[in-house]
């Protein structure tokens, strides 16, 4: 008998331990923590030439960030073409202001060079966007809203998953604003390249090793009670 109960102890603790475990966080928490800023260099790309330069650089990278922007439409069923397509890497940010240079050919064709990784978050919504404006296939996708399952985070925004990570909060305040202004603001600019190195950053932390989700101040045992009472 005893070494029944001791294997049925045994199992229940790598259920709670290994199939149980959920990391999840609350607007409420979220907006207690400090903001987060972008920390690098950001060029914004409205001409031909920048454009060629930034992607000569971005090419060499083995892994990047990645999102788009588009001009709010307040009119149901009339939404607008992608403005923005912001690409970080660790140290730079890049807004590629495709409503003035456009959906160029080689901006297509590293969004679909399959030697580099591109980390972003709903990027199956972005790239139906783009492919309103021209087809392409994109290649070696890494879509983080996946990716951090298997590390039991159950949230899937940006904001809430990089705040259970690194405990800072990613203000949206300008998601709404214009893209199509003729010039950026710098809070347009720095909340773009936030976004696309925010996926970076959270991709190579992870990968590194360094978040051990049972170490999370965010796990709850769904399952917790159904156990113990069974």
């Amino acid at each position: 008998m005893p070494n029944f109960v001791e294997n049925l102890c045994d199992i229940a603790f790598i259920v709670m331990n290994e199939k149980t475990i959920n990391i999840s966080i609350s607007k409420e928490q979220v907006s207690k923590f400090p903001t987060a800023t972008y920390p690098g260099y950001i060029t914004v790309v409205d001409d031909y030439d920048t454009a060629k330069e930034s992607l000569r650089y971005l090419n060499t990278k083995s892994v990047v960030g990645i999102d788009t922007e588009t001009k709010p439409s307040f009119r149901k069923g009339t939404p607008n073409k992608v403005s923005l397509i912001q690409i970080a890497s660790e140290s730079q940010a890049f807004l590629f202001r495709i409503n003035k240079i456009g959906f160029i050919e080689e901006l297509r064709q590293f969004l679909g060079n399959g030697d580099i990784k591109k980390v972003g978050l709903s990027l199956k919504d972005d790239f139906r966007a783009l492919r309103r404006i021209d087809d392409f296939e994109p290649a070696s996708i890494v879509e983080l809203q996946s990716y951090v399952k298997k590390f039991n985070i159950s949230d899937n925004s940006l904001q809430k998953i990089f705040a259970i990570i690194f405990g800072e909060r990613i203000s949206k305040g300008q998601r709404l604003s214009n893209w199509e202004a003729e010039v950026l603001t710098s809070g347009q600019q720095n909340y773009a390249a936030l976004d696309a190195w925010a996926c970076l950053k959270l991709y190579n932390h992870l990968e590194s090793g360094a978040f051990n989700p049972q170490k999370s101040p965010f796990v709850t045992f769904a399952d917790e009670n159904t156990i113990l009472n069974s």
